[in-house]
């Protein structure tokens, strides 16, 4: 692995998990209970629940890529935004939130390994380097927008602070 390869690849698993711009997102959505993850407030078209499964949703197809599958492209953006507005039950959100750092953590280890400028198979002019970014900027994006709802609705800082660390 080259010098370069393996600074970008430092410098994308820090944007990945969260260090220096903003709060890590392994800190931001675990004691984000039932009720606060459904909640609706009237500045957002979206929820704490709804956030995450549509991030957890581009993560996941941006891997697949990444990893050389061909996942389905949605028809339409809106198919990657639940319609429910809240999980289901206690024990399925948290299988949620798990199910999503698990794919943070799976982009970490390619960001570590993996060769960031070998192009994509079925993805034309992106890079597993490329992609890796994006996940990353996308999860950022919508992180402050969770972090907002938990101003709105006095949930914020989490336990352990707010701040980056």
């Amino acid at each position: 692995m080259s010098d370069e390869n393996q600074s970008f690849g430092q410098a994308l698993v820090r944007s990945l998990v969260g260090e220096r711009g903003h709060i890590r997102i392994a800190k931001a959505l675990p004691d984000i209970d039932l009720d606060l993850a459904g909640r609706t407030h009237e500045a957002m078209p979206y929820t704490i629940y709804q956030l995450v499964k549509h991030m957890h949703y581009w993560q996941q197809f941006m891997l697949e890529h990444i990893q050389g599958r061909k996942p389905q492209m949605p028809a339409d953006v809106s198919e990657s935004w639940p319609v429910e507005k809240g999980p289901q039950d206690e024990k399925t959100w948290q299988e949620d939130i798990q199910a999503f750092l698990s794919g943070i953590d799976q982009a970490v280890s390619i960001a570590e390994t993996a060769q960031l400028n070998d192009p994509l198979l079925y993805f034309p002019g992106e890079t597993k380097g490329g992609l890796l970014r994006n996940i990353a900027s996308h999860n950022s994006y919508h992180l402050g927008e969770i972090v907002l709802l938990r101003r709105f609705y006095g949930a914020w800082p989490p336990p352990g602070g707010g701040f980056p660390a």
